[in-house]
């Protein structure tokens, strides 16, 4: 019986690590197996992906050597940093250094890598029409990720840069769900106009990356964005409405209003909508909705998150 493939997968107690070692376990014929990499094996979740089949492996991504003995002898790895852990572009920047560290010293074939545009290349520091944060960043979360995308480039590393799509669950987790107004309605606030904001489930992101494993060489030194659907504010509001049985209503908030919103993190999300908002037709054009199916056949609209999901989102 011809040995499978070890693919590295870090962050897999997280939504898209996680979704892709269920992705790759749930599938009998893979030439892939899982060594999830978490940084306490005892966790719930680590105990639950080992009782899945997954190689449960302790590891630290401030830790480079960690990083090495998580990869040694690998097929493959999965790279994902978790910003809002610690809110710090700068530190997501050394992370990603040492992944690459790491994986130059290793033999992997294919890595990939989840990563954000670098808006700067749009809205360049010195443009005042979105405040500069962390005093060198406009969407912190965004700008340290795209910009270590070349480091991995310049390393020579065999990669595939995996652009992701605002999760739907942030209606359930981060207060995004719908509000209750003082009129009895219902408000979900966005500073997007009448632009699209493309969108997907977070499980179906570790799908694609399975998707992307999977056609192997082919991918390698490509981008490629992945996306459920693209829905207006308006759409998003209707379609909670039908699901949640609730009036809800598009909020479409300046840039500025959503900043002042006060949340941590308030500021890097107002500016994040605001560049999709302000240069919608570039961000989308990357994530194909075709290409995102062709890689995980099982990817889900906004309808069919809502009927797997809608009754977790929380309504006052």
């Amino acid at each position: 019986m011809e040995t499978k493939k070890i693919i590295t997968v870090f962050g897999a107690t997280g939504a898209q690590g996680g979704g892709l070692v269920r992705a790759i376990l749930a599938d009998p014929s893979s030439e892939f197996t899982v060594r999830a990499v978490t940084r306490n094996a005892n966790s719930e979740k680590a105990k639950a992906l080992a009782n899945l089949g997954a190689e449960i492996i302790e590891a630290d991504i401030d830790d480079p050597e960690s990083i090495k003995k998580a990869i040694d002898g690998a097929y493959g790895a999965y790279f994902v940093t978790f910003f809002w852990e610690h809110f710090s572009a700068e530190k997501e920047y050394q992370e990603v250094e040492n992944f690459i560290n790491a994986a130059k010293a290793s033999n992997l074939k294919h890595i990939i890598w989840s990563t954000l545009e670098d808006t700067r290349n749009w809205v360049p520091l010195d443009d005042d029409r979105m405040p500069t944060l962390q005093g060198k960043y406009k969407v912190p979360h965004f700008d340290g990720k795209g910009a270590a995308d070349k480091l991995f480039t310049e390393a020579g590393l065999p990669v595939t840069f995996l652009r992701t799509s605002f999760y739907w669950d942030n209606f359930i987790y981060f207060g995004m769900g719908p509000q209750k107004g003082e009129d009895g309605n219902y408000y979900i606030a966005f500073p997007m106009n009448d632009k699209s904001l493309a969108g997907m489930a977070a499980e179906d992101i570790g799908k694609c990356a399975y998707g992307i494993f999977k056609k192997g060489q082919s991918l390698l030194n490509k981008t490629v964005g992945v996306v459920g659907e693209k829905l207006s504010g308006i759409d998003m509001a209707d379609k909670l409405s039908k699901a949640l049985n609730i009036n809800v209503i598009y909020n479409n908030v300046s840039a500025d209003t959503y900043r002042s919103f006060g949340f941590p993190g308030a500021d890097d999300l107002g500016n994040m909508f605001q560049f999709k908002r302000d240069f919608n037709e570039d961000f989308n054009k990357v994530r194909n909705e075709a290409f995102s199916l062709e890689l995980n056949p099982e990817m889900q609209n906004f309808d069919k998150w809502l009927s797997l999901n809608g009754s977790r989102i929380p309504i006052d």
